[in-house]
């Protein structure tokens, strides 16, 4: 695997070390971390698109 350094502040990876688990890189975390955050997006984008009314039902085409 390729690698590199990225630089946080102390308190972020403070925060990294409590939501680390036995023989969890910090890869294995962000990567857990970003899954989630493209879930939630896509989430709250089909929510923004209930609630603008963008939302076109496939039998209605």
């Amino acid at each position: 695997m390729n690698s590199t350094t990225i630089q946080v502040s102390k308190e972020t990876r403070e925060k990294l070390k409590r939501v680390k688990r036995k023989g969890q890189t910090y890869d294995d975390i962000i990567e857990n971390l970003l899954e989630i955050s493209k879930k939630a997006t896509f989430f709250n984008d089909l929510d923004r698109i209930a609630d603008t009314g963008e939302f076109v039902p496939l039998d209605s085409l």
